[in-house]
């Protein structure tokens, strides 16, 4: 079992910063990666950024450039960079972890960005 919290979901205005984290617990040992989504009401889930349990990323290219993923593995958690933010960006922000055979969600955070 997998136990994911996010935090740092805000009201911020377009132009600013936010960055979010999602700290794991439990049997953290079984993660292969971790990703952030995001999900707006009636809308598919959709990948914002993803990283290996390396330090591989992926990051979707309505982000690129204003967006970047990272980890910290002593504290199990990882990180949304999130800069230049626009109207459009505001939504709820979904973390996942990955193991074999599973998907562990958080509850998810969220990121409004006022224009």
């Amino acid at each position: 079992q997998v136990q994911l919290v996010e935090s740092g979901g805000d009201l911020v205005q377009a132009g600013g910063s936010l960055r979010l984290s999602c700290a794991a617990s439990g049997s953290i040992s079984s993660i292969n990666a971790m990703a952030w989504y995001r999900q707006a009401p009636g809308k598919q889930r959709e990948l914002v950024a993803a990283i290996t349990s390396g330090t591989a990323t992926n990051i979707a290219n309505s982000v690129k450039g204003r967006f970047t993923i990272s980890r910290d593995n002593t504290k199990n958690t990882i990180y949304l960079q999130m800069n230049r933010l626009k109207s459009e960006d505001t939504t709820g922000y979904y973390c996942k972890a990955v193991v074999p055979d599973y998907n562990y969600w958080g509850q998810g955070t969220q990121v409004t960005v006022s224009s």
